[in-house]
């Protein structure tokens, strides 16, 4: 198959979905551009914060474009290209975008309400603490996930304990970036400079750290790095939001845009051929089914619950126009399936590159090995497509190794923001303050951090290959709870919501049944093959457990109350 023509059917196809579904969206649900925005009406300088709608498209695409549109369509590629393009383009159409678009709206025309003060306020106070406690698992598992993969990333030592420039380099350059984003948001809040002006000094500093970054690498170890992250998360959820996260993410969509762009010349001058078979079959080499498989691996990209907790628990109170939120919601979504068809043409032409002369011997080496990471792939690609266009191949791996890097690291600082409110919000009751010493312990922002934190990392022990599974299937578990809310929230207020019916009941199904998998070959592990290790399996084991039962709970609350709810209209 063609890379470029199926890349240009694509943007065609995503354009077209913007223009057409996500207009008939806003103009079904309808918005009011003169009503005063939550952000301004609870403005509190922390988390309400009034923002450019350009600021916020970079914040919700920063937060939502982790690894997942690197790593999952990757993997998922074992059943063939074809099945991962079209999850793609269907999942993010008629699935994801409508389901982050929603989150966000729903949030925006409720005061800025999360998804779990939603469900209270339609559902239950029993929903609430059900579905905050559900979340709380869920920012678990992908903090274990990003963290591991990002500390892998940027160790600076092979095998043999050489040292790795592209790492080191992409590892300094993002411990520039906390700083400097920290001084740029500063800057800003001081200055109020906006438009092109912030454009041109963000260009600046990026171009500045890249170059010191490359110049000045830095070698660690992965156990290192892992500690670096989660000091860095820690800072990154308890600061307030305009000092160090807004910042970063308006800075690194910098990076994010000017790799698709990268890639996407790339394609356009190499014209690649996608040498991966284009179906192999209903089950894969390593034992897994095309369903559910395929439909949990790939979710960033397609259809990933975690984009909603983004869009009600931070986009929603920056959003100063609701006029912006198409952009913001549907569009980031959008922008982010772009990203995964990227990576299935890349990755899925590294062999003809290889055959070309595209890339050399040591990139190709990189890319074709045995235990090439998804991130490794995708960056090599990238990196061979620029070196056309006259980049070094050493210097443009350094820059591709941080472009990666930094899908997983923006979704790293955002989830353990939305993991610490999930825990707070858990144990607060509705419009009271906590109640008890011990609940005002728990729910004070920093001991809510750690104890999220502390989560994380014993999960991370594991590894992301082993998590990977069991975070797919909750992510999606998440999006079908978050659509029948949605759903309720529409049916309540009087406004039409029939197009969430048929994704909310498919990931239902779906993602049950890749639970009841993983939990079965746990159980495998402890009684039949051996192998079960009780820190990582067993935690494992029961965060599964844990979330069967209460997706099963919340999903059957509101099933009733969408069935039994009348329209206030």
């Amino acid at each position: 198959m063609n890379g470029l023509l199926l890349l240009l059917i694509s943007v065609v196809i995503l354009v077209a979905a913007y223009l057409l579904y996500g207009r008939y969206l806003v103009k079904t649900w309808g918005i009011d551009v003169n009503a005063k925005t939550p952000a301004y009406q609870r403005e509190d300088g922390v988390d309400f914060v009034p923002s450019n709608k350009w600021e916020v498209f970079a914040h919700q695409f920063s937060s939502i474009a982790g690894a997942g549109p690197v790593t999952g369509p990757v993997l998922a590629m074992a059943f063939g290209w074809l099945p991962a393009f079209l999850w793609v383009l269907v999942g993010g159409i008629f699935f994801g975008a409508v389901q982050d678009f929603g989150a966000l709206y729903a949030s925006v025309k409720s005061n800025g309400k999360s998804m779990g003060q939603l469900i209270e306020q339609y559902i239950g106070k029993t929903g609430r603490r059900l579905f905050f406690l559900f979340s709380w698992l869920f920012t678990l598992l992908v903090i274990a996930a990003f963290a591991d993969m990002v500390a892998g990333t940027f160790n600076g030592f092979n095998e043999q304990g050489a040292q790795l420039l592209p790492n080191g380099a992409a590892g300094s350059i993002s411990i520039l970036y906390v700083f400097v984003a920290i001084a740029f948001g500063l800057f800003l809040k001081k200055t109020k400079i906006s438009g092109w002006k912030q454009l041109v000094l963000g260009l600046v500093l990026i171009v500045l750290m890249l170059m010191v970054g490359i110049q000045f690498p830095v070698y660690f170890t992965k156990q290192t790095w892992i500690y670096i992250v989660f000091v860095y998360i820690f800072f990154a959820s308890v600061t307030p939001i305009w000092i160090l996260k807004q910042p970063r993410d308006y800075l690194t969509t910098f990076l994010f845009i000017a790799m698709i762009l990268a890639a996407v010349v790339g394609v356009f001058i190499s014209n690649p051929t996608i040498t991966t078979p284009v179906f192999t079959g209903f089950k894969s080499e390593s034992g897994s089914y095309l369903f559910p498989t395929l439909f949990v691996t790939i979710a960033c990209g397609a259809v990933s619950g975690f984009h909603s907790l983004v869009s009600s628990e931070t986009s929603s109170k920056q959003i100063s126009n609701e006029k912006d939120m198409l952009q913001v919601g549907y569009g980031s979504m959008l922008l982010e399936s772009l990203l995964a068809i990227l990576v299935i043409v890349i990755v899925g032409s590294l062999t003809s590159l290889s055959d070309s002369g595209v890339l050399n011997e040591t990139l190709s080496s990189m890319a074709l090995a045995q235990g090439a990471t998804p991130f490794t792939k995708f960056s090599v690609g990238v990196t061979g497509l620029v070196h056309q266009l006259g980049m070094p191949q050493e210097y443009g791996l350094c820059i591709m190794t941080m472009f990666v890097s930094a899908l997983a690291l923006t979704s790293l600082d955002a989830v353990a923001r939305i993991g610490r409110m999930s825990f707070q919000e858990f144990f607060e009751c509705s419009n009271q303050k906590p109640q008890g010493k011990i609940v005002a312990f728990l729910t004070n922002k920093y001991v809510a951090t750690l104890l999220t934190l502390a989560g994380g990392y014993l999960l991370s022990l594991g590894g992301y290959l082993n998590i990977w599974p069991l975070f797919g299937s909750a992510n999606q578990l998440l999006a079908a709870m978050v659509l029948i809310s949605i759903s309720v929230f529409l049916k309540v207020t009087g406004r039409k919501g029939f197009m969430l019916y048929i994704p909310m009941i498919a990931m239902l199904v779906i993602t049950m049944t890749s639970l009841g998998m993983a939990v079965y070959n746990i159980f495998m592990k402890l009684f039949v093959s051996g192998g079960f290790v009780f820190m990582t399996d067993g935690l494992q084991l029961l965060i599964a457990l844990l979330l069967m039962a209460l997706g099963i709970l919340i999903f059957i609350g509101s099933g009733k109350k969408l069935i039994e709810t009348k329209s206030e209209n």
